[in-house]
């Protein structure tokens, strides 16, 4: 009975649309009326690589120095783990009741709207808007930061290094910002078919970038620096070892970190059979597994990383390990967060965002 009721909710919408569109069939339209989808697991994989193989990357390599040779590769390990199993939870969710003729939930949000309520939906929308504010404000001072240095470079290089070359970082933040107010006025800028591809393409390019100079900073340096423990007491405080190492998890985590657009991405995938969890949940396999890959390409080189598994207590119950498992990453996350304020502080010191 409760399929008939699907049926009926959803095929009328599409037959409808059909025949205002002028087709005459509703195979160019998908079950709930819009245009067909198209997305395959390799794309969803293309999308989730852009967004993995991004910023995170660039701080990567400090956080593998606090952490060390060892606990550093393990935690990246465990992240992608973890990664891949909220991810898998999430896909299901994709649509409410069943999975290939089930309500399809567009967003993140609609889909904590599908399935949860009341207070918990508004302070996912909080959450969502403070990520964003969030992530604007660390990718404009990261991008001011990068114009500045390579305009300090050309300085240095034309007047040598006696030269102080103060210069604002102030225009830079002004240029980027009006940048991405002119992106974000392009119609349907999410919904250009081949940017993700080239995005992709521009993530790898400048994370190879980074490991080209890494392994010319080896070479250099005549052997691999480090150690098993990462940064040792005495070059820095007992309690800077703490907060530095609570950062690196949550550069770690952050580098890992797409829950956001994966339905988005989601919506992307034709329709079934198979069905979109089941495409989402491979393509998230493959993205994690090459990010991963890619990752440890980046810290273990040359190096060979011995990890060490970490076995799951048996007595417990599914519900109970969930429960340990988001209670963990929480712990984290408020450690990370305790880190970063205090790597804020620290850096302020030393640093005026709106000063030469």
């Amino acid at each position: 009975m409760a399929d008939k009721v699907v049926a009926t909710y959803y095929y009328p919408p599409m037959e409808v649309a059909a025949a205002e569109l002028g087709h005459t069939a509703g195979s160019k339209l998908d079950d709930d009326g819009r245009n067909k989808r198209t997305g395959t697991m390799w794309t969803a994989s293309s999308h989730i690589i852009t967004a993995v193989i991004g910023s995170g990357v660039l701080s990567l390599g400090w956080a593998i120095a606090q952490l060390g040779w060892v606990a550093g590769p393990a935690v990246m390990l465990l992240f992608s783990l973890v990664t891949y199993f909220t991810s898998s939870l999430l896909a299901d969710c994709y649509r409410s009741g069943d999975q290939s003729t089930g309500k399809r939930n567009y967003t993140y949000m609609d889909a904590v709207n599908a399935n949860l309520s009341g207070v918990k939906v508004q302070i996912c929308g909080v959450l969502q808007y403070a990520n964003i504010v969030g992530v604007a404000i660390g990718y404009t001072i990261a991008a001011s930061i990068s114009m500045l240095a390579i305009k300090r470079a050309n300085c240095f290089h034309g007047h040598g290094h006696a030269d102080p070359c103060k210069i604002s970082s102030v225009p830079y933040m002004i240029i980027f910002g009006v940048a991405q107010v002119f992106f974000s006025q392009i119609p349907d800028f999410d919904q250009i078919s081949w940017l993700s591809m080239l995005a992709a393409a521009m993530s790898f390019t400048y994370s190879s970038i980074g490991l080209g100079l890494g392994i010319v900073q080896v070479i250099a340096n005549g052997g691999v620096k480090g150690s098993l423990t990462g940064i040792s007491i005495g070059t820095v405080t007992p309690m800077q070892k703490v907060w530095r190492s609570t950062q690196a998890f949550g550069d770690i985590a952050f580098a890992y970190s797409y829950s956001l657009i994966l339905i988005e991405i989601q919506d992307t995938i034709r329709a079934p059979p198979p069905s979109e969890s089941t495409v989402m949940k491979r393509a998230t396999m493959v993205s994690v597994a090459v990010t991963t890959v890619f990752y440890m390409l980046t810290v273990y080189f040359p190096v060979e990383m011995y990890v060490v598994q970490k076995k799951v207590p048996k007595w417990s119950t599914q519900w109970v390990c969930l429960q340990m498992l988001s209670l963990g990453c929480l712990a984290i996350s408020l450690a990370a967060a305790a880190g970063s304020i205090a790597g804020i502080k620290s850096d302020l010191k030393v640093y005026h965002p709106f000063k030469s």
